[in-house]
This record gives C-alpha cells, sequence and structure tokens, in this order.
C-alpha cells in the first residue's frame, strides 16, 4: 500500500515534474491528449506563425532587417534629392528661357509710335523693306468713318506697349486704290510680316462695341496671336520665378 500511495517526481524534457503513479499517469496522458487536440486543431501555416512569433528572433535576422532599412533610407534620400536636382534644373531652364524672350523684344528696332504713311508708294516701301522678323500692323482710315478715330487712338497706345511691333496708319484715299477701301470696309487692319499679309481686317469696328478702348483692341489682336509677349509681362514672371526659389 506504501507503495502504491508513493509517487515519484521526474523531471520531463521541459524541466518539469511529472507525477509517475497510477493518478499521475492519468493525469499527465489527460493533459498531453488536450495539449495535441489544440495543437492539431491550427492548420499548419497558423503553426508556422506561432512558431516564428514564439522563438526568438537571430542576430543575422536583426541585421539583415537593418540593413533593409538603412537601404531604403539611403534610396529615399536619393529619390529626394534628385527631385530636388530636378526642380532646380527646371528653375534655371525657365529662368534662361525669361532672359532669352527678353533678349529677343529687346534686340531690333523699336519704335513705340503710330507712323503716318502719305502715299501708296511709302506703303509698299514699308512693307518690302522692313526686316522680316518685324511685325507690321497698317491702319486703313478716313477722317469722319466711324471706329477710326477711336482705333487711331488705341494703336497710339498699343505702339507705346509694344515697341517691337511697327504700328502705321493711311488714309484710304492715299494708297492708290481708294476704290477698294470704300467707306464701307472702313477702319480696316492689314497685318504683314516678312513682306506677306498674314492678316486683314475689314470693318474691324464691328468687332467691338459701340464704344471700345485700348484693352479691347489689344485683346482681339491677342486672339489671332499677333501680339508679341510685353517685356513688362516677360520680367514680372523672371521675378516670380526667382522669388520661388
Amino acid at each position: 500500500m506504501e507503495e502504491a500511495k508513493r509517487q515519484s517526481l521526474e523531471e520531463d524534457s521541459e524541466g518539469q515534474a511529472t507525477h509517475t503513479g497510477p493518478k499521475g499517469v492519468i493525469n499527465d496522458w489527460r493533459k498531453f491528449k488536450l495539449e495535441s487536440e489544440d495543437s492539431n486543431s491550427f492548420p499548419p501555416s497558423k503553426k508556422e506563425i506561432l512558431r516564428q512569433m514564439s522563438s526568438p528572433q537571430s542576430r543575422e535576422d536583426k541585421d539583415s532587417k537593418e540593413r533593409f532599412s538603412r537601404k531604403m533610407s539611403v534610396q529615399e534620400y536619393e529619390l529626394i534629392h534628385r527631385e530636388k536636382e530636378d526642380e532646380n534644373c527646371l528653375r534655371k531652364y525657365r529662368r534662361q528661357c525669361m532672359q532669352d524672350m527678353h533678349q529677343k523684344l529687346s534686340f531690333g528696332p523699336r519704335y513705340g509710335f503710330v507712323y503716318e504713311l502719305e502715299s501708296g508708294e511709302q506703303f509698299l516701301e514699308t512693307i518690302e523693306k522692313e526686316q522680316k522678323i518685324i511685325t507690321i500692323i497698317v491702319h486703313i482710315y478716313e477722317d469722319g468713318i466711324k471706329g477710326c478715330e477711336a482705333l487711331n487712338s488705341s494703336l497710339i497706345c498699343l505702339a507705346a506697349e509694344y515697341p517691337t511691333v511697327k504700328f502705321c496708319k493711311i488714309k484710304a484715299s492715299n494708297t492708290g486704290a481708294g476704290d477698294r477701301f470704300s467707306s464701307d470696309v472702313l477702319p480696316t487692319l492689314l497685318v504683314y510680316k516678312g513682306g506677306e499679309l498674314i492678316s486683314n481686317f475689314i470693318s474691324v469696328a464691328e468687332q467691338f462695341a459701340e464704344e471700345f478702348f485700348t484693352g479691347d483692341v489689344e485683346s482681339f489682336l491677342n486672339e489671332y496671336g499677333l501680339l508679341p509677349e510685353t517685356e513688362m509681362h516677360v520680367l514680372e514672371q523672371s521675378n516670380m520665378e526667382e522669388d520661388m526659389e
């Protein structure tokens, strides 16, 4: 009876005490049974995840992750640095474009007022002998024709604002082709470049309201791309680019 009641303790593989008596064996078997059923209830993928979570991280894994993090940081730095370089290059390119445009606007003859042409010969000479890069806008008018006086006033203002464009005016009766420029088609605007007629607007006052001003004529000509960028506009854009840096 004493041997039956005696219980011996032995350490199992995990260092825990295990009952070796009759009742202890039964309890250990039940515990093993439950643990086995619980373990088998997990799919293999979850078992692997649990194993990885429970197992300590090796030194090599830590070093590998640290190297990967450092590598990503370098890549991010290079990407940001490259974007900044691209942005700086774009700004330099824009500034150079502004400077080139300013030089083009500043280069060549400058006029600044409206030329009065006295004859058909002077009209032809102006068109044929002017430099090919120059835009020439000619207003054909007659005194007392509706819209002619207002258009002349507008062209005087535009000539001052666009000094690289040559603005001229001539009376229809002085062109030598007065029959072609009757009062029905006046005022007329003729635009030349390189000795060629590039635009022809007859009865141009009909394009505007009863009363029109310089801004209306400017907008009309800009719609057809007949006026260059103003120097003031180019300088403002250049200054804005510098302020953004």
